[in-house]
């Protein structure tokens, strides 16, 4: 799962008026009509006329209509929808690869309808980078040469670019394959020379239209967990363009669903799966894999009660019991972890008439998680000590998964089962034992 998870509205979030001064990308009113009958096609568009019928009508295809969107700095941002949905060519649009039919696209605040042609290259060598599904490379130049591409053409440096060049492929797993040629390469490994072309060029933005679609399903998962782990480290601007609804909910921060050229929900993963903006969209998602989409970070929850070893431990006997835990976590002052007080060692130290808690038995009887840890990787840690398990971020503890929490994010009508994590009726002993 990407690093990043952005609130958002999770319905059909257009982001009407005047761009967000935040945003990095911002797309007003976008609409692209091929053919000749443009107007003609604009205005059945407009009165609620789908594509096909438009299409039968006037002979224009209506690619893209109406299409409003922010992308923040550091977000890789997903636009997916079936085949013919206009994904591909809202993706050419946000560098004028082709020209909008009308609406405005800004990049850093910048109109690139207003650009001339010298700056609208300026804007594609420096600041925009595009990775492609057929991989584009040259074949008689090297793998180090491909990488290089982008910056020869800008006119770097041959000694800077050749050193930029390889730090990419280094980031990509490629540096010792720097002198082979694209033909003595698998399908993967020429992906990768793709990327390193774009990560050399160093640009604010990397448009990435269906990059793993040609690729093997193991190559193609090799690639996705690349992309976060690159996106964790060098925090690009990223658009994502896949029909993969599997894939776009592994790697989006957000997500832009669409069909037949129109925006139909934006929204982070978990929220298009939690509330579908319409039954296209319910019924799009009701495959989806939920503990490969949902996070630790989509079922945090407070604890309900943490110690510090100062406390008297017939006070936190106490606090145990109405929390109906049998452990807590002791902290420190910046909530790092020391470890962890059980019932009947507060319950001894009580009896001693002790006045605060003795750090040697401290037990370490419980597990932690990073924040963006899919739940599948979370179901064989969860309900097996005295403490939930602990969501831990640099090093401080920020909440905690309970085993109710998983069990409800992942069943799609928990109230059915009975699982709801919040409602002390419905747990069993073991989820008691851990909701401290």
């Amino acid at each position: 799962m990407s690093a990043l998870r952005k609130a958002g509205t999770g319905r059909n979030e257009t982001s009407g008026g005047t761009a967000g001064d935040t945003a990095k990308i911002a797309v007003r009113n976008l609409t692209k009509v091929f053919g000749d009958a443009v107007d003609e096609a604009v205005a059945l568009a407009r009165d609620g006329v789908g594509r096909s019928e438009v299409q039968r009508r006037t002979g224009s295809t209506v690619a893209v209509y109406d299409v409003s969107f922010d992308i923040e700095p550091g977000e890789l941002f997903v636009i997916m929808g079936l085949s013919g949905s206009g994904k591909s060519t809202l993706v050419r649009l946000l560098n004028r690869l082709i020209e909008p039919t009308s609406g405005t696209i800004d990049v850093d605040g910048r109109d690139l309808g207003s650009l001339d042609d010298a700056e609208l290259r300026d804007l594609r060598n420096r600041h925009i980078a595009m990775v492609f599904q057929k991989f584009a490379l040259l074949p008689h130049r090297t793998v180090r040469q491909n990488a290089e591409y982008g910056l020869q053409i800008r006119g770097t440096d041959p000694a800077e670019r050749r050193a930029k060049a390889e730090w990419a492929l280094e980031q990509v797993g490629l540096a010792e394959r720097a002198d082979a040629y694209p033909g003595q390469l698998s399908g993967g490994m020429q992906q990768r020379v793709g990327l390193a072309r774009a990560l050399a060029s160093d640009t604010d933005v990397l448009l990435m239209d269906e990059p793993y679609s040609a690729l093997d399903p193991l190559i193609r998962r090799d690639m996705q967990k690349l992309l976060v782990r690159l996106q964790k480290d060098l925090r690009k601007t990223i658009v994502f363009i896949t029909h993969d609804l599997n894939e776009a909910m592994l790697l989006g921060d957000r997500i832009l669903l669409l069909k037949d050229g129109r925006l139909v929900q934006v929204g982070t993963g978990p929220e298009i799966l939690e509330s579908p903006a319409d039954d296209y969209v319910a019924e799009f998602v009701s495959d989806v894999d939920r503990s490969r989409v949902l996070t630790a970070a989509d079922v945090i929850r407070e604890p309900r009660i943490t110690v510090r070893l100062d406390e008297n431990p017939a006070d936190v006997l106490v606090r145990l019991g109405q929390a109906e835990a049998t452990g807590a976590y002791v902290l420190d002052d910046d909530r790092r972890i020391l470890g962890v007080i059980r019932d009947d060692q507060l319950g001894y130290a009580a009896g001693r008439e002790e006045t605060s808690i003795d750090p040697a038995v401290l037990v370490e009887e419980y597990r932690t998680t990073e924040p963006d840890r899919p739940l599948i990787d979370l179901l064989h840690r969860v309900g097996r000590n005295p403490v939930p398990l602990g969501v831990v971020e640099n090093g401080r503890l920020t909440g905690v998964v309970p085993r109710g929490a998983v069990l409800a994010a992942l069943s799609t009508h928990a109230d059915a089962h009975g699982l709801d994590p919040d409602d002390d009726g419905h747990r069993n002993r073991s989820d008691r034992n851990e909701v401290a």
